[in-house]
């Protein structure tokens, strides 16, 4: 799996969650990759979900502002971003979050980390 931001790329990815400016309205729209794919792999979106807004709650958070198209490659597809954010974990463990220039973060990770809550609690 590799992310393309804009002429950068990062091929070191294991988990990936989008969440398109969109899913404000309707969470439906956010979208977990990961190599794993497992029955823990929910709960792996879960912490880093709950891992990034506590973060960025404390200013511990690293954000980096992007303009232009986000892309996720994956052997099968690929997934573009146009308005939103991603935050991803490397294969060493480490977390990273992107998001397109203007938008609320504080908003996109909750809506982020509610998904991710529901998903672990309700089995969607």
């Amino acid at each position: 799996m590799k992310i393309q931001l804009h002429e950068r790329t990062i091929e070191d990815i294991t988990s990936v969650i989008i969440v398109p400016e969109k899913s404000l309205d309707e969470a439906g729209y956010i979208q977990t990759i990961t190599e794993s794919n497992d029955a823990s792999s929910k709960h792996e979106f879960h912490a880093m979900a709950q891992m990034a807004y506590y973060q960025y709650q404390d200013d511990e958070l690293v954000v980096d502002k992007v303009v232009g198209e986000i892309k996720v490659q994956t052997d099968s597809a690929v997934e573009s971003l146009l308005s939103g954010m991603l935050l991803w974990r490397d294969n060493s463990g480490g977390f990273h979050a992107v998001v397109h220039q203007g938008l609320n973060v504080k908003k996109l990770l909750e809506a982020a980390y509610r998904f991710c809550t529901r998903w672990v609690r309700l089995d969607i």
